[in-house]
């Protein structure tokens, strides 16, 4: 029996040495990890996920990390590895990485290391100072904390990872860089769709208007959708409609009709009857739900023998090609441009420079610097002139901030169509233009604030938002301490963490904002209902907020919070409209283009201007045009975004940082993304946002916490003392009733 107990032992040990070994081998296989951090510091987010999931060619990386390096530097590679491992298992066996030696040993380094050292500088990576104390005394190390990411012929790097703040989001965009377009392509449910509309009873009026190249337009077409098909890895597809021939594929044209040109009966100048008629000449880009066409027929004025006529062309080979390659990425939303209007005396971009010549220039006040550099580092942005020039088709989303002149109906008209194609609008309104009048010697004048009308009001009220001509005032708000004391700046109000809208995924990880000289917006019920707009409030003021109406005086001693606590409530700052708007042109005449856009073709007829001018003295005649438009517009939107906040002093450079991890530049990032069609790449930054501030707390429930913290724990003990003392006594008084009822 002994001996059977004794081997149970050995048996137990042994089951429990088998079940230990299956479960770290099934723990190597199948795993999970739980992140418990708020903002999801230690695992990849879903943006992360997506972009090396979808690796079709294999990347590789290469980190060079020097080891032992001192705090707070030691736990960045202790992350990158970490980070890096879980890159590799989304990415399907196509990431691979690998940590290359450079660190010296016992003062020597070894031809290893020295080997890889030499590869880190052929990549651009090279060692930067770091400080760390030995013996007491503070000593500079050079150190290598950088990777190399390679994926086929394209190479990106991070020379610096010297910290593990928003590292995965650099990671994740230069994975993206050189993967996202492959990636993108390759997995396309269909094909991108190129459509020339070329009806025939255009080839019949060419002949009146002497318009050449129209018999070779549809294999000149062709030819560029073939050229290109490389760019898409063969995911483009050309496609020819003649609705004179094919009625049944006409009458899906709804969208290109507004290019229709209608035509009277006339007579070539061979003697040709033209009969009356009309018909499409137009070229499209097409996928899923998205769209954009553009008119192929060109007009101009032109100075001639007989007077200025109209002159008609078609678009050269490079113009087409431009079209169609410069909207490819703009049709699967991994487009890279932002429209900045330049125009309307709006803030200026200041350019990026090189830092020599920043030190040399002197940045003037007003100009957008920082922001500048921030979206530099994202987007191509591209200023837009809209009084010169139409709006580019390669633009998904179009900056305003704060234009100060007035809008010809022409300009909104273009505004208006852009938002119809499905596109989206940031656009930061000022109520007030400041003007600052000259300052005397010994007599400072306060600035004249003047209420600003540019015509943008009018297509927003259609819209169904309105931004009051009032200045917000916010007990919490920006505070300036000195030895005199305390002056509380009302009209640079902060708003709080429970007056953020988290909701929106972008939105997530936003917990406070400063904003300045903001105006509250109202939103137009009526008008949101019956158009069914989804109007989202990101941000609004506290209950401490008032309006500042009529005469504005922003010096901040001369500012005073209403008496009457009914003045006061919770305003909006900024909202999000999202849906199909109705275009606010549908129901009224169609502006005409300026003269002033017409003159500008004028410039090719210089040469026969001056023919004309030796052979005749009269004023020239102008020639009645032969061709005319149908004047249609898009009517209903395309799913569309707005957002806008009633100020533009949010984008200066006073509350913005050059890294851009602030809370204000995280929000402004975050929201272009968002416009942009790049949602997961919002939420994957505002996990750089760390600043966590402590919720207010009134009065009373401060002297609580405080009183409870120091009385708390010595009442606690008082309390536990009593009880025990109770108990023991309630327990000795149990066991005498006991044994006096035994001796009974």
């Amino acid at each position: 029996m002994d001996k059977k107990k004794d081997m149970s032992k050995y048996y137990k040990f042994g089951l429990y040495l088998v079940v230990i070994i299956l479960i770290n081998i099934v723990g190597m296989t199948l795993f999970f990890r739980v992140d418990l951090t708020s903002n999801n510091l230690y695992s990849l987010s879903k943006a992360s996920k997506n972009v090396v999931s979808t690796l079709k060619e294999p990347l590789t990386i290469n980190v060079f990390f020097t080891k032992n390096l001192p705090a707070p530097y030691n736990n960045v590679e202790r992350y990158l590895r970490d980070l890096l491992e879980e890159y590799e298992i989304y990415a399907n066996k196509y990431l691979s990485y690998r940590f290359y030696d450079v660190s010296a040993q016992e003062g020597d380094l070894s031809e290893k290391a020295e080997k890889n050292r030499k590869l880190a500088q052929n990549y651009g990576i090279y060692p930067v100072n770091v400080q760390r104390i030995a013996r007491d005394e503070t000593q500079i190390q050079r150190a290598y904390m950088g990777m190399a990411l390679i994926h086929g012929d394209v190479i990106e790097k991070l020379p610096d990872i010297t910290s593990t703040e928003g590292l995965e989001y650099r990671i994740t965009n230069a994975i993206e860089r050189m993967n996202n377009k492959i990636s993108v392509y390759l997995n396309l449910p269909e094909k991108i769709k190129v459509k020339l509309v070329q009806s025939s009873s255009i080839d019949i009026i060419a002949r009146l208007i002497n318009l050449q190249g129209l018999a070779n337009l549809k294999s000149q077409v062709r030819s560029i959708v073939e050229k290109l098909k490389g760019k898409t890895y063969g995911q483009l597809e050309f496609l020819f409609v003649d609705p004179d021939k094919d009625p049944a594929a006409g009458a899906n044209l709804g969208k290109y009709r507004r290019f229709a040109i209608q035509w009277q009966k006339g007579q070539t100048p061979q003697g040709e009857v033209i009969e009356a008629g009309k018909g499409i000449l137009a070229l499209g880009m097409e996928y899923g739900d998205k769209s954009l066409e553009r008119p192929l027929l060109n007009r101009s004025m032109k100075l001639t023998e007989r007077g200025f006529e109209e002159q008609y062309s078609l678009p050269t080979n490079e113009e087409l090609e431009a079209f169609v390659r410069e909207n490819i990425d703009n049709m699967i939303d991994i487009n890279e441009d932002l429209g900045y209007l330049s125009s309307h005396d709006t803030r200026t971009l200041a350019p990026k420079l090189p830092p020599q010549l920043e030190r040399m220039q002197q940045p003037r006040p007003g100009d957008l610097k920082k922001l500048n550099n921030l979206l530099s580092k994202e987007y191509t942005v591209k200023p837009v002139d809209i009084t010169k020039e139409e709006i580019p088709e390669s633009i998904d989303t179009l900056i305003i901030a704060g234009p100060k002149t007035n809008f010809s109906d022409w300009e909104l008209l273009r505004i208006d169509q852009f938002l119809m194609k499905g596109k989206s609008l940031a656009l930061f309104i000022d109520s007030f233009n400041e003007i600052q009048p000259k300052q005397q010697s010994f007599n400072y004048q306060q600035p004249v604030y003047l209420p600003l009308n540019t015509g943008l009001e009018k297509l927003l009220d259609h819209y169904g938002v309105r931004v009051k001509k009032s200045y917000l005032m916010d007990e919490s708000c920006f505070i300036r301490k000195s030895r005199e004391g305390e002056m509380k700046f009302y009209f640079a109000p902060i708003v709080k963490n429970e007056y953020i809208n988290h909701k929106p995924g972008f939105m997530k990880n936003i917990t406070e904002l400063i904003t300045i000289k903001v105006s509250p917006l109202e939103i137009i019920e009526d008008k949101i209902k019956e158009n069914d707009i989804k109007a989202v409030k990101l941000l609004a003021s506290t209950e401490d907020a008032w309006e500042m109406k009529g005469r504005i005086n922003l010096f901040p001693p001369m500012i005073q919070p209403p008496t009457n606590e009914e003045e006061k409530s919770s305003m909006p700052i900024a909202y999000v409209l999202e849906g199909e708007f109705p275009s606010y042109f549908a129901d009224k005449e169609i502006p005409e283009k300026p003269a002033e856009e017409e003159k500008k073709d004028e410039e090719e007829g210089e040469d026969a201007e001056k023919d004309a001018e030796k052979k005749e003295e009269k004023s020239p005649v102008i020639k009645e045009s032969k061709l005319t438009s149908e004047k249609q517009i898009l009517r209903k939107g395309r799913p569309g975004k707005i957002f806008i906040i009633g100020s533009s002093e949010i984008l200066m450079d006073n509350v913005l940082d050059e890294e851009g991890n602030g809370p204000n530049s995280i929000f402004l990032l975050n929201m272009f993304d968002y416009l942009n069609n790049q949602e997961d790449i919002a939420v994957m930054r505002g996990k750089k946002q760390r600043f966590n501030p402590i919720k207010d707390t009134k009065p009373f429930t401060r002297f609580f916490i405080k009183a409870l913290n120091i009385g708390g724990m010595t009442a606690a003990i008082i309390l536990l003392g009593v009880f025990i003392f109770i108990g023991r006594k309630t327990r000795r008084k149990a066991i005498r009733q006991m044994f006096e009822k035994s001796n009974e």
